[in-house]
């Protein structure tokens, strides 16, 4: 299983990659733009992503998931300090599946990954 996780701070990338990389295959990637060119390479099961973001939010990186039939099926998680009501809101209508707030616990990281995988 190959799990995109998507942020602009190398440290959460790090971090995240750590905790799951003995049981998935995990692909750092530092922006959602660099994400789009690179899921025209190799598809992931499931994208945890960043809201907030340079250049392309999670938010706009989700619209353009959702709106190309080849992706719209591939679950996101929401990995961002950044989750407020309204936030959420707007994510679930562009069919984010779950969230979870930054710093995260590693055991809640993996259960949630394991359930949408």
């Amino acid at each position: 299983m190959v799990i995109f996780v998507v942020d602009d701070v190398g440290t959460n990338l790090t971090v995240t990659k750590a905790v799951l990389e003995d049981l998935y295959d995990v692909v750092t990637v530092s922006s959602g733009k660099k994400a789009l060119a690179l899921i025209e390479k190799i598809t992931p099961d499931l994208i945890l992503l960043d809201i907030d973001m340079p250049e392309m939010s999670g938010l706009e990186l989700l619209n353009h998931l959702k709106a190309d039939a080849r992706y719209q099926y591939i679950p996101v998680i929401f990995l961002s300090g950044m989750i407020d009501n309204e936030t959420k809101s707007q994510a679930l209508n562009l069919g984010a599946v779950d969230f979870i707030t930054k710093p995260f616990s590693p055991p809640e990281l993996l259960e949630k990954v394991s359930r949408w995988l």
